[in-house]
């Protein structure tokens, strides 16, 4: 059998996405909400029948743009304006039926919200699934500008990124950003201009690395594989994978087709392994997830680790990607996205190795369109090279975020928050006591 390796650069095919993390060695010591009052509801996500959390649902304020998604523990935070209390509001989550609430039936807190899994008539499935996996895929992206929006518009997004060493968390970083998205049938990249930020890392708990995530925003935003299909699938590409069918389940009551695909057995370089899930009827993206398919651990080091102390081994272990996209009035767009990379550090004469994992989400919480095309200054613009501030500003501060809608933080990142909140109170006693003397 005859190995084959791919002619383009991995660079060129993965782009920012893929040049992401940043090892340095140190000591070891326009937006569209405005100020106006809102109302706050929070609660849970839960299967019907199992009672489990519902990961990343998704829940939108009926025939609105204002929408936000549970997070790992099914669990939701909603800010919606005060004149918005006679709408409803639409939970929906993948392979069960949506539902509609109203928000006057909600309490502002501990709020339960149950869905049915939807039933797939066997019947329908087999008459329809198409013969060709890979066709359906090319035909899916050639019709991203039928399905998914055409007008400039202006999307506000809450952004989080994570670092753990093991399953400690060791640094937080949030922000809220304003992405000036262009067409799905634009070549034009989008733009990010933040608006507001706080992050806070605890050195002491990094051995003698740091870990940087180089892009910020932008490794989530690239995961709009709709938008940015040359990150994962060129033309020529598409021909390194096998594309099978997986069965069928439902979202928004519609059939979706789930499709696998993975590289080729005579493929050398990474690619990649996961799923996507389309429309049957209209030849819809609407979720991928997908994972990079480590063969060389040395070459996948090289993709992602841009300097590191000369006295460790870095590897990753684990590369993973998930984008799901949001419809309204018949157009698709980018609604949330994630991205988890797990790294292991081997130290010259240290028994024992490192684990890191850093994880980015982003969801899109609000979005008008951009009819005026406007766009930030250069200089107000963020890089897809910048790295968040090391500042820990807002911590403090339980009414930081205001009105933004953000994904509520997991237990974990609760108690590393008020870690966080009672390190900044001593440090202020501290300097009180010191100009006191």
């Amino acid at each position: 059998m005859r190995t084959h390796k791919r002619t383009i650069s991995i660079k060129t095919i993965l782009g920012g996405v893929l040049a992401a993390l940043f090892f340095v060695a140190i000591s070891t010591h326009s937006l569209m909400a405005q100020s106006v009052a809102f109302q706050e509801f929070s609660g849970e996500v839960l299967d019907e029948r199992t009672k489990d959390p519902l990961v990343f649902a998704s829940l939108t304020v009926e025939n609105t743009n204002i929408s936000t998604i549970t997070n790992t523990e099914g669990e939701f935070l909603l800010k919606v304006p005060a004149n918005a209390e006679n709408r409803n509001i639409v939970v929906s989550f993948l392979g069960y039926s949506s539902l509609t609430v109203a928000l006057s039936d909600l309490e502002e807190r501990d709020n339960k919200i149950y869905l049915k899994e939807a039933v797939t008539q066997l019947a329908e499935v087999n008459l329809n699934i198409p013969k060709d996996a890979k066709q359906l895929v090319r035909e899916t992206l050639a019709k991203r500008g039928d399905n998914y929006l055409t007008d400039n518009t202006v999307m506000t997004a809450f952004y989080r990124e994570t670092i753990k060493k093991r399953k400690r968390n060791v640094s937080l970083s949030e922000a809220v950003v304003n992405i000036y998205k262009t067409p799905y049938t634009s070549n034009k990249r989008d733009a990010v201009k933040l608006y507001k930020a706080r992050k806070s890392t605890d050195y002491t708990k990094l051995d003698t690395v740091a870990l940087k995530l180089q892009g910020g925003p932008f490794n989530a935003l690239f995961v709009d594989i709709v938008k940015y299909p040359d990150f994962i699938f060129t033309e020529d590409v598409l021909d390194y994978y096998h594309f099978t069918f997986d069965g069928s389940t439902r979202v928004n009551d519609k059939l979706i087709y789930i499709v696998n695909f993975a590289q080729k057995a005579d493929i050398l370089d990474p690619l990649y392994t996961g799923k996507l899930y389309i429309d049957a009827e209209n030849k819809i993206l609407t979720r991928a997830q997908y994972a990079l398919n480590i063969t060389d651990r040395d070459l996948a080091a090289q993709m992602f680790v841009r300097k590191k102390p000369s006295n460790a081994d870095v590897w990753p272990t684990e590369i993973a990607y998930r984008v799901d996209y949001r419809e309204r009035d018949g157009k698709w767009h980018y609604g949330y996205s994630n991205v988890l990379l797990e790294f292991k550090i081997n130290w010259d004469k240290k028994l024992f190795n490192s684990i890191y994992s850093m994880n980015c989400e982003m969801a899109v919480t609000d979005w008008e369109k951009n009819a005026e095309n406007s766009v930030p200054k250069y200089k107000d613009r963020m890089r897809s090279t910048i790295i968040l501030g090391d500042e820990a500003i807002g911590f403090a501060d339980p009414d930081f975020w205001g009105e933004y809608n953000i994904i509520e933080p997991e237990k974990s990142i609760e108690s590393a928050i008020k870690k966080i909140q009672r390190q900044l109170r001593r440090n202020k006693d501290e300097s009180s006591g010191a100009a006191a003397r």
